[in-house]
């Protein structure tokens, strides 16, 4: 079949030289993480001879610092190493990235480390990091031609599936389980299209959506995080390339990343080794951490136990857009993480909560719970000594504490009530 027909998943490899029309940008095929077997580039996930997962591969040819500069602020500056084509710019959509790198002087002093910086994505369209994943799957659902986008989420994907899909004019029907944050559920719902909650875990509704995608009703359909997952997940490269660029086109000694699925930071990890192949940053060593909820922290318990398999849990977390019990890239995480040097750690619903706080008072950053995971995490390891306070640090948070606010609003009150009265005031300021 060729690739402008393909609306399915191939159904055999094909060889290493196959090259694409153009739709996709600088990418050639999909390749099995596992086997390195390549396939056509279709709406597959699993290959077929070893039912690893796929990966986009790519022919990106030279990129420069100044072509890559000269392109607008956001994620498509990167369009040239991207699955996505030349024109992407001009095409309707909710143009994510280029969020601020914040220099995190009053953090960094609080836990005794000499240079930190905060990646904040809260200012994405929808408030989170999945709008930049989600903005490469609607490319590739235009390009397969589905008319619907679909997705199971936590959370944050839901509202950035609702809003590209508005954008985009597509239809849109979301997945999320129904105990969810309300105000998720009012941002997922506000864009349009069809919000439905399952009961159960967010794995319960990842399951539902492996079925539907088999059947007649989810024909047509792109779920941006199951069929269109190899072009959803290059979205999280432009995390690593904005971080360096950022920094002056140097990687960062070493850098806290959030755990749900894992996809997040092995995607980070392949942006910054794609700098160093393409001579856009100079070749160094760095440390990836990852961060975890106690409460869904089957990553970190598979690390601190030296095991290779995670062993899936049930989530009890505040911590709900990370409260993934079964995470696809678990395993690659745990590579991830001794390869570079780094670590897995997780902290608790309390340590969440305090390091929201911490990183409100120091900064001026109001994060959302996996915000307060990193942050707490980034604390416990610098006190522990785990992390070079001499080096220099990213922390990320990835959503805006606004969808989260019942995780803090327990001690909000007023410092005092008084009356408009200047007495009452001194009174009580003393």
């Amino acid at each position: 079949m060729a690739l402008a027909e393909t609306q399915i998943p191939t159904s055999a490899p094909v060889s290493a030289g196959t090259a694409p029309d153009g739709r996709f940008g600088p990418a050639v095929a999909l390749s099995c993480r596992e086997c390195g077997t390549r396939y056509d580039l279709g709406p597959s996930f699993a290959c077929i001879e070893c039912f690893g997962p796929l990966e986009i591969a790519y022919d990106f040819g030279r990129v420069t610092r100044e072509q890559i500069a000269a392109g607008p602020a956001n994620i498509w500056r990167y369009r040239a190493l991207l699955p996505v084509p030349e024109n992407v710019a001009a095409r309707p959509n909710t143009e994510p990235g280029w969020t601020r790198l914040v220099d995190a002087g009053n953090l960094a002093r609080e836990l005794g480390l000499r240079s930190l910086h905060v990646k904040d994505d809260s200012g994405n369209p929808t408030h989170s990091f999945k709008d930049r994943v989600v903005a490469i799957a609607v490319e590739a659902a235009r390009n397969f031609g589905f008319h619907t986008l679909s997705c199971s989420s936590t959370g944050n994907l839901a509202g950035a599936v609702t809003s590209a899909a508005a954008r985009a004019g597509l239809d849109a029907c979301v997945f999320i389980p129904a105990d969810l944050e309300q105000a998720k559920i009012v941002m997922a719902s506000v864009y349009g299209g069809k919000l439905v909650g399952i009961e159960g875990t967010y794995d319960d509704v990842n399951r539902f959506c492996s079925e539907l995608i088999g059947d007649e009703l989810g024909e047509q359909w792109g779920f941006v995080n199951v069929n269109l997952r190899p072009y959803y997940a290059e979205g999280s490269k432009t995390l690593a390339y904005e971080i360096a660029e950022q920094l002056g086109w140097r990687l960062p000694d070493q850098i806290v990343v959030p755990v749900a699925s894992g996809s997040q930071l092995t995607k980070i990890d392949k942006g910054f080794k794609e700098l160093i192949a393409l001579g856009l940053v100079e070749e160094k060593p760095y440390r990836i951490f990852a961060a975890q909820a106690e409460g869904c922290s089957p990553v970190s318990a598979a690390y601190k136990a030296g095991h290779d398999v995670i062993r899936p849990v049930r989530p009890d977390t505040i911590a709900k857009s990370l409260a993934i019990g079964n995470p696809a890239d678990g395993p690659y995480v745990l590579d991830i993480a001794r390869r570079t040097g780094g670590a897995v750690e997780d902290v608790t619903d309390a340590e969440i909560v305090d390091a929201i706080r911490l990183l409100a008072r120091t900064e001026g950053i109001f994060a959302e719970t996996a915000g307060g995971v990193t942050v707490g995490v980034l604390r416990k390891l610098a006190a522990e000594g785990r992390l070079d306070p001499d080096a220099e640090t990213v922390v990320l948070n990835t959503g805006d504490g606004l969808k989260t606010l019942d995780a803090v609003a327990g001690e909000a009150r007023p410092t005092a009530v008084i009356r408009p009265s200047l007495d009452e005031f001194r009174s009580v300021i003393a």
